[in-house]
């Protein structure tokens, strides 16, 4: 919890249903009594239906109130399996905040349309005082049924919030918060200083158009005033910018943890792109969104890139390190379909069975065996031998296969792969050649006619790893020489953006090609597997600050943050900065719990986990040291 604020809150008056809890006490407990009941539905939603009128301002609350107790049947133990429930449906902001609410219990007063025989036993729970709580009562009879309510509270009538807050004659400044119309009359009365319409569970336009504020949970709130509080920052505040139709798991991790999420299904190009980046924190892409210098220059609040896909070659690492922008990719979670899609293709097209199935299509039967070979015994040749190519190495062994790779930086072999020194020696010795390089610009063209002539006769030859590495018009021209006896290819030089758009290609309409638009990663539970991935790594970036498996970044493997507040200092990489951090908390006499420091050849990345008891000033000069780029508190 932050200690910066060393006044005490203003009195704050807190509705409960669908504010303190997610949702309405009442209406959930007519679900419960009349279950089992054959119109129970019915009766639930008419109970719903004359809530929200009255939350909204459309009916008198009294009138709405009565009519809806007059549909309830419940008695004492229907209260009792409500609190059980209530307990498991307070608002996620609110049980964060526990120890402000704690804290502050003097300030902090509850009052509701609803029922004390529900509300007291959860709100209590979480710090509020039994007596800071008011609220309406049920009358029963004497087995127990609710019969009616206690008529003289004067929550049970019309401007009864307003008669509470009156009565309390609270002495400095007050702030409403709550979902609905009677929590905004507390301002409109002059009771109230502010009123912020809460919106974490349910958002009611006619509300939040006469709200002072609004807040989108009980963090955005003590946010806004200053106050302690268990989140360094709301997360309804950070806008996650998810773009080609990612995996929904990724949508739903980022909202489940309150983030502010907008899911685009295509592409952007780059001035589309620096016009939507504004304002977004962190934006998810996958390879056919380009992220250069100039849509950095346009991210004035971004903090990460989440790539879910394998290659970053679409973004200006450098740049993005430069302004303290971590990035991180998924470089094995579609690894095994990639690797499926190329021993498929390698099957089918060693055996020409695309020609044959086109045939049988047109109606002619061509049973034979002439130009159909087994894959076992062939000589496999990758270029390349990462995460893809070494998993790619152990299925083609096992199938049979001799693996041959050749990589530009050492790698361990597995299996029987053998290493040969030159790119030259694989390509003479390969029956199957499969491309599983990165997209570095030092890539472009790497194979094409110099080296389709060094090919053996009748290769077969994939492109599953970027489209500018191979010359298509060379490889156009090897299919119809027969130098290449077939080809798979699942990435071009230039590729449309959406579905909407046409491909065209030299390749297109050529015997025993097959051609598939850039789908190698493209299996139900390769993109799941991303869209968990990914968005673990951005989290645990956004509040652990780890950077362990970024790209671009100095990797730093953090424990969670106890006890502490923690800085996370992104500077220059220039000698000094250390120390002139380390003098700033030395003068201020702050107490460091952990320190850990990692740097690349851009950057310096400082993380010190301190005691909770600093200043504002303190903050100030720690933002000021020269060098530095970017500063982040996390509690």
């Amino acid at each position: 919890m932050s200690t910066l604020t060393l006044n005490p809150p203003p009195y704050i008056i807190i509705d409960f249903d669908s504010t303190f809890t997610k949702v309405e006490g009442l209406d959930e407990l007519a679900a419960i009594a009349l279950k089992g009941h054959p119109e129970r539905d019915q009766i639930v939603q008419k109970i719903s239906d004359l809530t929200n009128k009255g939350m909204n301002g459309e009916m008198s609350f009294a009138d709405g109130l009565r009519q809806r107790i007059a549909l309830l049947k419940a008695n004492r133990s229907h209260i009792e399996e409500l609190v059980s429930f209530l307990r498991t449906k307070v608002s996620d902001s609110f049980k964060r905040n526990t120890q402000f609410l704690t804290e502050n219990a003097e300030q902090i007063f509850i009052v509701s349309s609803g029922f004390k025989e529900f509300i007291v036993p959860v709100a209590t729970e979480l710090g509020i005082l039994a007596d800071h709580v008011y609220a309406n009562e049920f009358v029963f009879d004497e087995e127990g049924n609710i019969i009616g309510i206690d008529e003289e509270n004067v929550l049970s009538m019309d401007g009864g919030k307003i008669k509470i807050l009156s009565a309390l004659n609270l002495s400095g400044d007050v702030y409403a918060i709550g979902d609905g119309y009677t929590d905004y009359e507390l301002k409109a009365s002059g009771l109230a200083n502010r009123f912020y319409a809460f919106t974490e569970n349910v958002e009611r336009p006619k509300v939040t158009a006469v709200a002072d504020h609004i807040a989108t949970s009980f963090d955005d709130f003590l946010f806004d005033n200053k106050f302690s509080r268990s989140q360094s920052y709301p997360k309804s505040r950070i806008k996650v910018l998810l773009l080609e139709n990612v995996h929904p798991v990724a949508r739903k991790a980022f909202e489940d943890e309150g983030f502010n999420v907008e899911f685009v299904k295509g592409a952007l190009d780059e001035d589309e792109l620096c016009e939507r980046i504004k304002d977004v924190s962190i934006i998810g892409i996958r390879s056919k969104t380009t992220i250069t210098k100039r849509v950095l220059e346009h991210a004035n609040r971004l903090m990460a890139i989440g790539a879910f896909c394998i290659g970053t070659n679409q973004i200006d690492l450098d740049e993005a390190a430069k302004k303290g922008i971590a990035v991180f990719n998924a470089p094995y979670s579609n690894t095994r379909s990639v690797v499926e899609l190329a021993v498929g293709e390698m099957i089918m097209l060693i055996r020409n069975i695309v020609g044959k199935s086109n045939s049988m299509h047109k109606g002619i039967w061509d049973k034979s065996a002439n130009g159909s070979f087994e894959i076992r015994g062939k000589k496999l040749g990758m270029v390349g031998y990462g995460s893809i190519g070494t998993q790619l190495s152990v299925v083609a062994e096992a199938l049979g296969m001799e693996v041959y790779f050749y990589d530009t930086v050492e790698k361990l072999s597995i299996g029987n792969a053998k290493k040969v020194s030159t790119l030259e020696e694989l390509l003479s010795i390969s029956d199957v050649l499969s491309l599983h390089v990165d997209g570095r610009k030092e890539n472009t063209n790497m194979i094409g006619k110099r080296e389709f002539d060094l090919m053996k006769d009748g290769v077969i030859f994939l492109n599953l790893s970027r489209g500018h590495v191979v010359d298509i018009k060379a490889l156009a021209d090897a299919v119809k020489s027969g130098k290449v006896a077939g080809a798979g290819v699942d990435v071009f030089p230039k590729e449309p953006k959406t579905n909407d758009e046409m491909f065209e290609s030299e390749l297109m309409g050529l015997p025993n090609v097959i051609l598939t638009p850039h789908i190698g990663g493209s299996t139900e539970e390769a993109q799941e597997n991303i869209g968990h991935f990914v968005p673990a790594k951005l989290l645990e970036y956004m509040n652990n600050g780890s950077s362990y498996g970024s790209v671009n970044f100095p990797e730093v493997q953090l424990p969670k943050l106890k006890g502490s507040h923690r800085l996370l200092h992104i500077h220059a990489n220039v000698p000094g900065v250390l120390a002139k951090l380390n003098q700033i908390f030395a003068k201020n006499n702050i107490n460091i719990t952990g320190q850990y420091l990692k740097t690349n050849e851009h950057i310096g990345y400082v993380i010190v986990d301190i005691a909770k008891d600093y200043t504002e000033e303190f903050i100030q000069e720690v933002k000021e040291v020269e060098g530095t780029i970017r500063f982040r508190m996390l509690y």
